[in-house]
């Protein structure tokens, strides 16, 4: 019997008929099988490998066993009604030394996927870039290499001419302004870089490639829906001061607008970080005229706000986030603030950039602790979290933002970078020693949502 608690009478009606539902995921947090069938190594693979960068030690190399399971899942994903997959491509699965002689293997695993998810009755949506980008071109420098662009968009090629008769929905990127920042600046996540220097060409790079990746899509399959994603957060001062206020808007700047903006047009927002005058160098003649891609939609990820106050310590933007937890806030299991309007705010804050057309959910989320019980699990604050921030989106809707789907992050716990496998995002519950799945309330609950 299914679990019948949230019975709320809320469901996806109230959103209009053409709104797009979907779940995400990503291919590095679900494939495993790192070294299978010709695969080379991610940037994650050798990351993970080395002490201290994972918690618990964890690493990616089995992951969900989605390269062995895809047909299960897929399947869950059809049980809970849900009308599209978002998943993304290892490019060194494709193309194992990131560049050079492709792998059949890898291209008839893709085609696997998106063959059975339109068997299944689900729309493919795949995303080129979701942050494992080949090991071998890490060592010849990575997004810092101008070369990069060449590589990527000769990747993007492969996978439009292989997979674009079937796959009519794609994203570029993932989250440059993560995988730079994160990968590049602070050296959190792969490759462990540090610095202006790493994450100002990275990030000017990545926006080229992105753009660049784009052309070559519209080319390729005209008629596809094409779109990128940006992870946002909600930025609130922490006080009326004036200075607060300041830090504040340097920190929306570099967090939520550094990497859309040049791509809608506007450039980047020197005015605001100065700091970032200094990407002036990597810039060639001609670049900013092509920074710009009239994309179909625009994908944003959001999870949180965050408040921020000024810090004569923190180089660069002179800002710094006042912890969730020390706000005594309810939290996830992240230590991220609950705080469904911040979804709201951002659809906002996107909506007002008229080069938009189309404004996609592409990931919201939580992760909360997990307690089986008889077989089952009794998520009521994830049930809470997603169905609070919905409730935001149609808010956003109402008010006739140019907002028009929703996908849920993510189907299945999966590895969740440098936090490992602790937090569990998923719908769907994994043990990762024997790869047992069980389907969590919150996913019996937006199987109701969704159904007919």
């Amino acid at each position: 019997m299914e679990p019948g608690i949230h019975d709320k009478p809320f469901n996806k009606n109230l959103f209009g008929d053409d709104f797009i539902w979907g779940v995400s995921a990503a291919a590095p947090q679900i494939e495993g099988a790192h070294n299978a069938d010709g695969k080379g190594e991610s940037i994650w693979d050798v990351f993970a490998a080395k002490k201290g960068n994972i918690l618990n030690g964890d690493t990616p190399y089995k992951a969900c066993d989605f390269y062995h399971r895809y047909q299960s899942d897929i399947d869950l994903i059809k049980k809970l009604n849900i009308p599209n997959f978002r998943f993304s491509i290892s490019w060194s699965r494709i193309l194992p030394n990131g560049t050079g002689e492709t792998n059949q293997a890898g291209i008839n695993f893709y085609n696997r996927i998106i063959d059975y998810c339109l068997k299944q009755g689900i729309e493919p949506w795949v995303t080129l870039y979701h942050w494992d980008l080949p090991q071998a071109l890490e060592a010849r420098g990575g997004w810092t290499n101008r070369e990069v662009i060449t590589w990527f968009t000769k990747y993007v090629d492969i996978c439009a001419g292989q997979f674009g008769d079937r796959v009519k929905h794609w994203l570029v990127m993932n989250e440059p302004a993560v995988f730079t920042g994160a990968g590049y600046f602070f050296g959190i996540h792969a490759p462990g870089k540090t610095g202006l220097k790493n994450f100002l060409p990275a990030a000017h790079h990545a926006v080229l490639s992105m753009v660049e990746g784009a052309r070559v899509l519209r080319a390729s399959v005209p008629k596809a829906q094409i779109g990128t994603t940006f992870s946002c957060s909600y930025i609130e001062p922490n006080s009326g001061k004036k200075r607060d206020i300041a830090a504040a808007n340097r920190a929306d700047a570099f967090i939520n607008r550094m990497f859309i903006e040049p791509a809608i047009g506007l450039g980047y927002p020197v005015t605001d970080i100065p700091a970032l005058r200094k990407i002036a160098r990597y810039i060639q003649p001609g670049d900013m005229d092509n920074l710009k891609f009239d994309f179909d939609f625009i994908g944003i990820q959001n999870y949180t706000r965050e408040i921020v106050k000024y810090s004569f310590f923190t180089p660069y933007v002179n800002a710094s986030l006042v912890k969730a937890k020390d706000r005594k806030v309810p939290l996830t299991e992240m230590g991220w603030e609950v705080y469904p309007p911040a979804i709201y705010q951002v659809i906002k804050k996107f909506n007002g950039y008229p080069q938009i057309k189309k404004i996609l959910i592409t990931e919201n989320g939580a992760a909360f602790p997990d307690i089986i019980n008889d077989g089952s699990i009794a998520d009521a604050d994830r049930i809470g979290y997603l169905q609070s921030n919905l409730e935001q989106v149609l808010r956003a809707k109402k008010e006739e933002c140019r907002v028009g789907g929703y996908f849920i992050w993510t189907l299945t716990d999966n590895f969740e970078w440098a936090e490992g496998y602790r937090p569990r995002f998923g719908l769907i519950h994994v043990d990762f020693n024997t790869q047992q799945r069980i389907i969590k309330d919150s996913g019996y609950w937006y199987a109701r949502f969704l159904s007919p």
